[in-house]
């Protein structure tokens, strides 16, 4: 019986559609609300001053017509102040203090001495006019005194406020019928502002899943509106492109050092099993067979050595200090341990070594970068079998460099040369003893110290692998010790 599907598992959290179209949704309701809240406060106040300001101008004009009137009114100076009146739209009065009226246009229906006892409530000895404001009605109020009486009077104007919360009323109803009509239209637009933004982060996160399921072939677009997501899209690309890579010299990798355990472990074992059964009685076959063995064996530990360093560099880099040590002696130590391939198979190892060259680092990863740089040239030189060792000072640092006489390294794999387990399969005429891991040993350890390192190549001329080392503080020299250059 077939187990049944699991359901799909959802990431946990708010959907990031929902909360961009309820942000500007609330963010949109706020702005009317706010909106709102200040139209009715301002159109309170501006009419208000209007009005104010409109029983102002009415005053002075009345000033005006009343410099000359005596106290009793003419029937000209009082159609003139009613004009006024009409004109402005306000309700004036000119009242005695004790509530004797000299003018009204007869349309307010306070009595004249409440009118009176209002304006020298609120109209200081000292001042010249008032602002009186009660309940539904703005007045305004300034002393006058007419020519040949001696007795101040109270010009007074009101104006009802009655159309102001009539106009209030019918802006609120527009104003929510308004809100209404935004809110709706903000839901709209943020659910369609929040579905094009969203889409293509989804587009992305979809292939990111393929790409986690093992899927390097997702194509990300890079046409996105918005150059954000299009950065997002090419750099999961690149990563899908090189973990493609990785993936694949993983894979390699392990069927090569599958390859590489198998072939001597099988030839130790066929060897082993001949010495007990045909050559075991034999001295000459015995050794024979008992060296074969011992050189499988060195391969074997060679290839896991290499297997070790190469993971202990990439689990931790380098765990021992950097210490001051003379760069020449050991170059020259380790191109010694080279001297038999010239007697044995007609190598010539050529040095160009300056003296007396300090370096700081660590000192048992650079032997292995040297001694791994020299092998490799050994390995790939040309039929005249020479190689080139060089080291110099240039500008503050100690540079190092192995050149070989090979076919070289094509310019389409100079950067993948470095590569765990990449060999350049067409560059040497000979068997290459080794591993593999060498160049990428080289290449871990040089990025765990900061050196700088590369290579030159041209084809049909060869190559020539260089890394550069920093010296150290000249207190820091350790004393040099003579060593053969032979």
């Amino acid at each position: 019986m077939k187990n049944a599907a699991k359901p799909k598992k959802t990431g946990t959290g708010r959907s990031l559609n929902l909360l961009l179209w309820f942000s500007f949704s609330v963010f949109a309701l706020v702005i009317v609300v706010i909106f709102m809240t200040v139209q009715s406060l301002l159109v309170g106040a501006q009419y208000r001053e209007q009005t104010l300001e409109l029983m102002k101008t009415a005053c002075k004009e009345m000033q005006a017509v009343l410099g000359d009137a005596e106290e009793e009114i003419s029937l000209s100076v009082w159609r003139r102040l009613r004009d006024i009146s009409e004109e402005y739209d306000v309700n004036v009065h000119l009242l005695y203090p004790d509530g004797r009226s000299v003018f009204s246009d007869g349309v307010e229906e306070e009595t004249y001495p409440e009118i009176a006892d209002s304006i020298k409530q609120h109209l200081h000895a000292d001042a010249a006019e008032v602002v009186i404001s009660e309940g539904h009605i703005l007045a305004y109020a300034v002393h006058i005194t007419l020519s040949g009486s001696s007795q101040p009077c109270f010009l007074y104007f009101s104006s009802s406020l009655a159309r102001l919360d009539s106009l209030e009323s019918s802006l609120r109803w527009l104003t929510l019928a308004t809100a209404l009509f935004s809110v709706v239209l903000a839901f709209v637009a943020s659910g369609f502002v929040a579905m094009l933004i969203t889409k293509p982060v989804t587009e992305v996160t979809e292939r990111a899943k393929e790409l986690a399921r093992g899927r390097y072939d997702p194509a990300f677009r890079r046409d996105y509106f918005c150059r954000e997501i299009s950065e997002l899209s090419d750099a999961l690309d690149y990563a899908c492109r090189e973990i493609s890579r990785v993936d694949t010299m993983q894979k390699e990798l392990i069927a090569n050092v599958s390859h590489d355990f198998k072939t001597p472990l099988t030839m130790i074992k066929a060897y082993a099993s001949m010495i007990r059964e045909i050559s075991g009685d034999n001295k000459q076959k015995r050794d024979t067979h008992v060296q074969i063995i011992i050189d499988e064996t060195d391969r074997l530990t060679e290839l896991v050595n290499d297997v070790l360093d190469l993971s202990k560099l990439r689990a931790g880099g380098l765990s021992e200090p950097p210490v001051a040590f003379n760069l020449s002696e050991l170059v020259y130590q380790i191109a010694g341990r080279f001297t038999y391939l010239k007697e044995t198979k007609g190598y010539r190892i050529e040095t160009e070594i300056e003296d007396e060259l300090y370096a700081y680092a660590v000192r048992g990863r650079v032997e292995q970068v040297v001694y791994n740089l020299i092998g490799n040239a050994v390995n790939y030189t040309g039929e005249d079998k020479v190689v080139r060792i060089r080291l110099f000072r240039t500008g503050e640092g100690l540079r190092f460099e192995v050149e070989d006489t090979g076919k070289g390294i094509p310019e389409s794999e100079l950067d993948s040369i470095w590569d765990r387990y990449t060999r350049g399969a067409e560059t040497h005429t000979r068997p290459v003893r080794g591993t593999g891991l060498g160049l990428s040993i080289v290449k871990g350890i040089l990025l765990a110290q900061g050196c700088p390192f590369g290579v030159r190549s041209e084809c049909g001329k060869g190559s020539v692998f260089w890394a550069e080392f920093s010296p150290p503080p000249e207190d820091e020299k350790e004393p040099s010790h003579a060593i053969s250059k032979e």
